[in-house]
């Protein structure tokens, strides 16, 4: 007993730590699902045929950009192992080079989303569905370069443990969304009626404004100005790009795994109908929320993994990720819980439509049942993150998701008719192969991290 006692307070210390770091991350990205809750409610309030482009237009819209989202999230590893390490002059330098990949990674995403609205006919969705679709994307496309940049900054925020700005541009995003979106979709405030399309541009002019007002802090504020992270202008540098996307790349492909699995069986239950379609989104928008808790836990496990590993403290990164582990743990039971309990309540939150909403509220049932593997592999790669781990976490994601997941999701919920129930059981199973997989992979990694620091 005397030897565990002297671990226990240090364990409690470093939960505390940990939820300290992941609480203002865990509220941003609440705020950022709220963010499409509140476009789901605008949308579901004005017609189903908008709540349906809005489902498929904001599919679209995030398959692709998970790529780049997951790729930039490296810098907060990076970040963070510098900062341990104490080589400050070096983030700088870093930071002005990620911003060069963001640019480059909007262009990319700005001319897919220019082009893919042609193509929504061969991917079968249904023809009411299409007009508003294209209207959404074709607005929301021009916030895609200030969302980008948002991230990139983000990210270097959370590198140096400063998570406070992720929530307050996280909500204040939301305060600018909601009238705005909401007079734009039904024509109020001397605005003409736009439906989907006016949801799509009031989200691009959200991304400008959070992107803006964080560039200012960044620029303003005391914290940083040892980093001078606008102290001069740096071109392009291919080399330190090319490190960034050696260790970001991966994850980012990791990310597009896991999130594609649920945008691509998105877009497959908008091929049944409409109907389908809404109440799919009614129930994946709500695990998103709940997914945001230990999404927030596992950014801030990956920056306390990475501090412990830039001051060579093998037994603090292990501290770090039971630390993640514990906390989510119990918030992945909380969310069982409203989920099993609350989710006729729920669904009456989003539409007026009965058939939507008793299929939603089936489909929630099926959420609660993802809640802790959904918890597990989301920390386990985020403490892979911070060991710099990437490239074997996105095999694990193909096969788990892609390989597992998918194939049987699409056989049960297509091939054998059971809907969007079957579609899923096909999530239940890929989630649960992730985290079985990325909880062994980290159990390996993170023996490899030497200890020169007494535990």
């Amino acid at each position: 007993m005397s030897l565990l006692a002297p671990a226990r307070p240090r364990f409690l210390g470093e939960v505390r730590k940990t939820g300290l770091l992941a609480l203002p991350l865990v509220l941003g990205h609440v705020s950022t699902g709220l963010i499409s809750f509140v476009d789901n409610v605008i949308a579901g309030h004005h017609s189903t045929d908008t709540f349906a482009a809005v489902s498929i237009g904001t599919a679209l819209l995030w398959l692709p950009m998970l790529v780049p989202i997951g790729t930039l999230i490296s810098l907060t590893a990076s970040v963070s192992q510098l900062n341990g390490g104490g080589r400050h002059e070096r983030i700088g330098p870093l930071f002005r080079q990620a911003l060069w990949l963001s640019l480059l990674l909007s262009a990319g995403m700005f001319v897919f989303l220019s082009v893919v609205p042609a193509l929504l006919p061969a991917f079968g969705i249904a023809p009411d569905i299409i007009p508003g679709a294209t209207g959404f994307l074709h607005a929301i496309r021009w916030g895609v370069p200030a969302l980008t940049l948002y991230f990139c900054m983000r990210y270097l925020s959370e590198g140096m443990h400063w998570t406070l700005p992720t929530m307050v541009l996280g909500f204040g995003g939301l305060l600018v969304l909601a009238p705005l979106g909401w007079a734009l979709t039904n024509g109020r405030a001397g605005f003409p009626e736009m439906g989907a399309t006016g949801l799509g541009i009031a989200s691009a002019v959200t991304m400008w404004l959070q992107a803006g007002a964080f560039a200012l802090y960044l620029a303003r504020t005391r914290r940083f100005a040892n980093l001078q992270l606008f102290a001069r202008f740096d071109g392009p540098d291919g080399r330190a790009i090319g490190d960034l996307l050696r260790t970001g790349l991966p994850i980012g492909i990791t990310v597009l795994m896991e999130g594609g699995l649920f945008i691509v069986t998105a877009l497959l239950i908008g091929r049944i109908g409409a109907t389908e379609a809404a109440a799919h989104q009614i129930a994946i928008n709500v695990a998103q929320l709940c997914f945001m808790i230990p999404m927030g836990v596992g950014e801030a496990t990956t920056v306390r993994v990475g501090h412990a590993v830039g001051r060579q403290d093998g037994m603090g990164v292990r501290r770090a990720v039971w630390a993640g582990v514990a906390i989510v743990l119990v918030t992945q039971l909380l969310s069982i819980t409203v989920l099993l309990l609350g989710h006729n309540a729920v669904v009456r939150l989003y539409t007026d439509d009965l058939g939507v909403a008793s299929l939603a509220a089936i489909l929630l049932l099926y959420a609660a049942a993802f809640q802790l593997p959904d918890g597990i592999q989301v920390l386990s790669a985020g403490a892979l993150r911070g060991l710099k781990d990437t490239r074997v976490p996105m095999f694990i994601a193909m096969l788990a998701y892609w390989g597992i997941g998918m194939p049987l999701g699409a056989g049960l919920g297509l091939g054998l008719g059971m809907g969007p129930q079957g579609m899923w059981i096909g999530l239940i199973l890929g989630l649960a192969s992730a985290a079985v997989m990325m909880g062994w992979r980290l159990s390996v990694s993170s023996r490899r991290v030497p200890s020169h620091r007494h535990p």
